[in-house]
């Protein structure tokens, strides 16, 4: 059964218990590819992306995050601080940030569509993320992506059917 994009944002929630199966390799191919396809400021990519799946890196990140709830996999998003295109017309800001959200979201609804639980985390020191998984530090780990399929039981929190009206954020001129 095909959902229409619509239905695949509704349906999908920040799964927070994950059952042991392991994800297949072509699924963690398909996610990668969407990070690929995700736009990016002036496209300079500046996405790089660990993917945490060996018993070792997954045992490794718990320890440093009581956010990875311990999903088979986890990706590392990060951005290169280097190579992220900068705003002259606001100080130099940088899209690093943004990037790599849009990638993540990419990632995320991938994930979703391969019949795949995720979770966007960003309650995480990046200072510890960057020494357990040596990341150099032109990389900035801007959020941890968590995935997995999602436990029997496991169900959108609370907050997840909290919303704002439309007209509450839009205002048409």
């Amino acid at each position: 059964m095909n959902m229409s994009f619509l239905e695949l944002a509704e349906a999908r929630y920040s799964v927070r218990q994950y059952a042991k199966t392991p994800v297949e390799q072509e699924k963690i191919d398909c996610i990668l590819k969407a990070a690929k396809l995700a736009p990016t400021a002036k496209n300079l990519q500046p996405q790089f992306i660990y993917v945490l799946k060996s018993a070792e890196a997954i045992a490794k990140v718990n320890e440093v995050s009581q956010c990875a709830y311990k999903a088979p996999v986890v990706f590392i998003v990060c951005y290169d601080k280097d190579t992220a295109w900068k705003n002259p017309l606001n100080g130099d800001r940088s899209s690093g940030e943004m990037d790599a959200s849009i990638v993540g979201t990419h990632m995320m609804l991938e994930a979703a569509s391969q019949g795949l639980g995720t979770c966007w985390v960003g309650w995480f020191d990046p200072a510890a993320i960057s020494k357990a998984f040596d990341i150099p530090d032109n990389l900035y780990p801007a959020f941890m992506l968590d995935c997995g399929y999602p436990a029997d039981g496991s169900k959108p929190s609370q907050r997840h059917y909290a919303s704002k009206e439309i007209g509450d954020f839009v205002k048409e001129l």
